[in-house]
């Protein structure tokens, strides 16, 4: 396991339990390096990569996850079905149900015309793919402050390949974040987006995000939950201005862009990699 400094006794744990442990600083930590650096210690032909916040529902979630990779086709990585804690709020609760339906699905290239970006929707929350074409793909771009694993899926449907959504693949995960941090973490998004201009003509955020506002809306109707309406609408505002501001992130001073990021360690080196890329 990679570890970026626990303080709760995590990587003493692990170790107990016979775990390798390589530890990374917080400071030098990134979503797409930190997992390239596991992957160079880890063997066998499937990686699997799950977050700390992320626990099996069951023991057979290994199993369903990698089973289309081992199925011989030309699926190359997958991804479990996130479930709300069972304390998370209506909202959250709303979203990963629309995020994570019970319906399996296999997605390849002929679903861009319909699906647009959502096409490449894959979560690193818990995955597995292919180490040959994990290699082969380029490995996870780094430093990258958001959506690793959406270009990563993206690499590799573009290529032929296809990506698997697996329902049957259970996990508990779910966040209860502030309005500020909802802001904040589609800034980060937004600023990936930008720095990733190939992926930019496949996006189609601003329908995706309608569409989950909308259904969290009519089961809030229905339900009768009136008091929640208010909040999913702020909710809705705060994801469209911070994407919007991560999307424009190059008109912004460097003051604010920090204030702005969930990630401020690894904003201005993510930014200054791309644009040494674009030069």
């Amino acid at each position: 396991m990679i570890d970026s400094e626990s303080i709760d006794g995590t990587p003493q744990s692990a170790k107990q339990a016979g775990a390798r442990v390589i530890t990374v600083r917080r400071s030098e930590f990134d979503h797409g390096g930190t997992r390239n650096m596991a992957v160079e210690a880890a063997e066998g032909n499937i990686l699997l990569f799950m977050t700390q916040d992320a626990e099996p529902l069951n023991e057979h979630m290994i199993e369903e996850l990698t089973k289309p990779l081992r199925a011989g086709n030309e699926v190359v990585y997958a991804y479990a079905r996130q479930c709300a804690r069972p304390e998370a709020d209506i909202l959250e609760q709303l979203a990963r149900r629309h995020n994570y339906p019970e319906k399996s699905q296999v997605k390849s290239f002929e679903h861009v015309g319909q699906m647009g970006i959502k096409t490449f929707f894959c979560s690193n929350v818990c995955s597995a793919i292919r180490k040959e074409t994990f290699v082969a793909m380029g490995r996870f771009q780094a430093p990258v402050i958001f959506n690793e694993d959406l270009f990563m899926s993206a690499r590799c449907i573009l290529s032929g390949f296809k990506v698997a959504y697996c329902a049957e693949a259970l996990v508990y995960h779910s966040h209860h974040y502030s309005l500020m941090q909802q802001l904040r973490r589609y800034f980060d998004n937004g600023v990936s987006m930008s720095c990733n201009s190939w992926i930019m003509p496949y996006s189609a955020v601003g329908k995706a995000g309608s569409s989950l506002v909308k259904q969290q809306l009519k089961a809030l109707i229905e339900s009768r939950r009136w008091l929640h309406i208010p909040h999913l609408m702020l909710e809705a505002g705060a994801k469209l201005v911070g994407y919007k501001l991560g999307i424009h992130f190059r008109r912004l001073p460097t003051f604010m862009r920090r204030r702005l990021s969930m990630h401020k360690h690894i904003l201005e080196r993510y930014i200054e990699q791309n644009r040494a890329m674009t030069d």
